[in-house]
């Protein structure tokens, strides 16, 4: 075992060149935000024409996209990300380019409105189209479901895109955009992987270059177990993000075992996802957030 892998168990060698540029990118990643453990507030993208749900112009949603985004930046959060969550039922696996150029408009000007570092996810498991939105709307980083491992979701199969999304990253010049993946993510069945624990499903994040790992509950906010947590923290050295389920109540739970925490549905009126943001909930955990930090 090289002297990098010394007390890793299991964990695969990186030595040398590899295991330097990890060092860089993690460092990267945290780098991009001013807290060394960044809130990043969810904009629930309101859905987009040519969805079943859609009712609004896309001037519409672009002005309650801005309205979240500057919302956010006032209450004192760190990071932002968009999503399509109401485009359901989703595709599998790629969008059309009306959603690619709606949600490109719609981040440039979240990004632009609240300058603070911005990431995308495209439901569901449109992980090419959301690199290139990151990349035509100068966003910082994008949130990949099935990045390493397989698993069936309710949309179906989702297969890996590792190795395809970091080659479509590097052919389109836009490496500066962070790949962060979930992990034995929500709303799925991991029943064909159950041999693979998460920690596991974690160092092959890391060894697939992924940038940093997220950990979730069963299902939208849903907290996850520590152990889960505890579990990934063990087999990587990539940042790892909570990524649903995080309130002002339980942060203190899980604040000194993560890098960061993703946060949407708490921020909501009722703390359910669908409702209109609540900046009393949002300055709520903020200062929760600030006394931890202290």
């Amino acid at each position: 075992m090289c002297p990098i892998c010394v007390g890793i168990v299991g964990k695969r060698c990186q030595s040398g060149d590899t295991a330097r540029t990890l060092q860089r990118d993690t460092v990267a990643v945290m780098r991009l935000f001013t807290s060394r453990k960044p809130v990043i507030a969810m904009i629930h993208v309101g859905a987009l024409p040519g969805t079943p749900a859609a009712r609004s112009s896309l001037r519409e949603i672009e002005r309650a996209a801005l309205a979240e985004a500057k919302m956010y930046r006032a209450c004192g959060v760190h990071g932002l990300m968009l999503e399509n969550m109401h485009d359901t039922p989703y595709l599998r696996g790629e969008v059309g380019p009306e959603i690619v150029s709606a949600m490109a408009i719609i981040a440039r000007m979240a990004k632009d409105a609240s300058g603070l570092p911005c990431g995308v996810q495209i439901l569901a498991g449109a992980n090419l189209e959301a690199l290139a939105v990151a990349h035509a709307a100068g966003l910082d980083f994008i949130r990949a479901e099935g990045f390493a491992f397989a698993h069936v979701a309710d949309e179906g199969l989702i297969q890996s895109s590792a190795a395809k999304l970091l080659r479509y990253r590097r052919q389109i010049g836009a490496e500066r955009v962070q790949v962060w993946a979930d992990v034995k993510k929500k709303h799925s069945s991991h029943a064909i992987t159950a041999d693979i624990d998460i920690g596991a499903t974690a160092e092959a994040v890391e060894f697939m270059r992924g940038d940093a790992v997220i950990v979730t509950g069963s299902v939208t906010g849903d907290a996850p177990q520590l152990g889960d947590i505890t579990d990934t923290k063990s087999h990587c050295r990539l940042p790892v993000y909570l990524g649903s389920g995080v309130t002002a109540e339980n942060l203190a739970t899980f604040y000194k075992a993560v890098d960061g925490f993703i946060v949407g549905s708490y921020f909501k009126k009722d703390g359910h996802w669908k409702n209109a943001v609540d900046a009393k909930r949002v300055k709520r955990f903020m200062a929760a957030h600030a006394k931890l930090r202290c």
